[in-house]
């Protein structure tokens, strides 16, 4: 809720209201009555870019079939802040869809219910073990899984040992004390219930940016349940436990305060719980289900036997440019990423990368051609109505750029080519670190898990900046770290952008 709003006074969308707000002019859905669903799925990181993606293809896919049984539990991740927006408005909110041609608003009642672990954790694992919940996905971000290098479970990470320790009083059914202290942590102690219960099959579909998600999610809750001493419950994952690996794109900027002020006079009452998007929106899953499921395809989105090509392709086309332009356009002083790709020099650059760097690298997906996609994507990020900004798109960059960019970057060193605008986005990113500011001297801000060991990384002279942060291990892959080539190519970009930067 915004400060200078008096919440005592306005009226807000619920479901008291909700019938006056959809016969507004300009104002559509819900698709389904929300008090006829019951919730089948349930959420986990109940953020912006789930409630505009993966809850409307769901609402889409439940009319599509005349299904009542897929209503969603969101749960929000460490904050309570999305659940307390929420929770009185009934889980109703809608989405302010933009493009530079036009404007809609669509009222989602797919949310039936929102938790936050820090208070509801046994309400969650709750759910998770019911009968009637056949679905748990996930848009928890990169830095939600907690994995070593090698991508078993890291037992060190905050909070891990803890949900350990949960699991295994949980799998002995004796009361657990105390909030789970991850996503992951929590997922496993619902499965657990699950399985003592004999809840039945359920399938788990994460929707975070990495690669081979439902495997990683798959052996990260196999550590959980093999460190919890789980021999029988292990057992049941393989058995009973589907993974079922997806893609998910749809821009989905901050709302800001605008946003909201507009949203209020089309609906003609607050809607705190407002997520802004573009008009394009694309799911990929993996045709891996352990029961029932939404009818997803219903509602535009593809089920295949293999979700990889398309992973990669938008991983490495879209994400990697997306940073590339985030981080060359925050130094250059551009607030948004629509500013970015207007200048010359970073479309420039941004179709170098893809076409000369990601491309050679890709197996397309069937039906798609790849120099088309790109020009799809950069014409998509210069959509001036969605006012992404390079900040946001920056943040977590220890985090994205192993995912986005090094992939890319390894397979061409292995192909004896030196990947030139991929140096060129590590190096915006290392600037990015190390400045702090842009050209006209306002202050980035570093929000990444690393921020501390970044910051101390890369502080010191300007000389054998790219050399310091190429040491940081848990970010460069030794092949690339040690490659003479690609050192000397970031190391040139690095000089460039201080002197621009200066």
């Amino acid at each position: 809720m915004t400060a200078d709003v008096d919440s005592s006074r306005e009226t807000t969308l619920s479901l008291a209201t909700l019938d006056r707000a959809a016969a507004r002019p300009g104002v559509t859905g819900p698709t389904m009555d929300p008090r006829e669903l019951t919730v089948g799925l349930v959420h986990l990181g109940l953020g912006a870019f789930h409630r505009a993606h993966q809850a409307v293809f769901t609402e889409d896919a439940a009319t599509a079939t005349g299904q009542t049984r897929w209503g969603i539990l969101g749960v929000t991740g460490r904050s309570a802040a999305v659940a307390d927006q929420l929770a009185p408005q009934d889980g109703l909110y809608s989405v302010l869809t933009r493009s530079p041609r036009q404007r809609s608003l669509r009222i989602m009642g797919s949310l039936r219910a929102v938790a936050f672990p820090g208070r509801d954790t046994e309400r969650v694992v709750d759910a998770l073990a019911a009968p009637g919940t056949a679905v748990v996905s996930t848009t928890i971000t990169e830095k939600g899984y907690p994995r070593t290098g090698t991508g078993g479970l890291d037992c060190r990470q905050a909070g891990v040992g803890v949900d350990i320790d949960a699991l295994r009083q949980e799998l002995l059914g004796q009361h657990v004390e105390g909030a789970a202290a991850t996503a992951l942590g929590l997922l496993a102690r619902g499965l657990g219930r699950r399985f003592r219960l004999d809840g039945g099959p359920l399938t788990v579909v994460p929707c975070d940016n990495l690669p081979s998600n439902g495997r990683l999610t798959r052996t990260l809750l196999t550590d959980f349940a093999e460190q919890a001493g789980g021999g029988r419950f292990q057992d049941w994952l393989q058995e009973s436990v589907a993974f079922a690996g997806t893609m998910v794109d749809r821009i989905v900027p901050a709302t800001a305060e605008a946003d909201r002020r507009e949203t209020q006079k089309i609906l003609g009452m607050a809607d705190h719980g407002l997520v802004v998007a573009e008009p394009f929106g694309q799911w990929v899953i993996e045709d891996n289900f352990a029961g029932a499921r939404p009818a997803w395809e219903q509602a535009g989105a593809t089920v295949t036997r293999d979700v990889e090509p398309f992973e990669v392709a938008k991983l490495r086309m879209l994400n990697a440019t997306h940073s590339l332009l985030a981080y060359l356009g925050a130094l250059r002083g551009f607030a948004t990423i629509a500013e970015a790709v207007s200048d010359p020099a970073l479309l420039d650059a941004a179709r170098r990368l893809q076409r000369e760097d990601v491309i050679p690298t890709l197996e397309a997906p069937e039906g798609m051609d790849l120099p088309t996609y790109g020009e799809s994507i950069l014409d998509r990020f210069a959509n001036p109505a969605l006012g992404h900004t390079t900040v946001q798109v920056a943040m977590d960059g220890s985090e994205k750029l192993p995912i986005r960019v090094l992939g890319t970057v390894a397979d061409r060193l292995a192909a004896g080519a030196v990947p030139e605008a991929a140096a060129l986005a590590v190096a915006a990113w290392m600037v990015f670190v190390h400045r702090g500011r842009d050209v006209d001297g306002r202050d980035l801000a570093l929000n990444d898990p690393l921020g501390v060991t970044l910051r101390a990384t890369a502080a010191g002279p300007d000389a054998g900046l790219s050399a310091r942060m190429f040491a940081l291990a848990g970010v460069f892959p030794r092949a690339v770290a040690e490659h003479d080539g690609f050192r000397d190519a970031v190391g040139r970009h690095v000089q460039d952008l201080l002197h621009e930067v200066r």
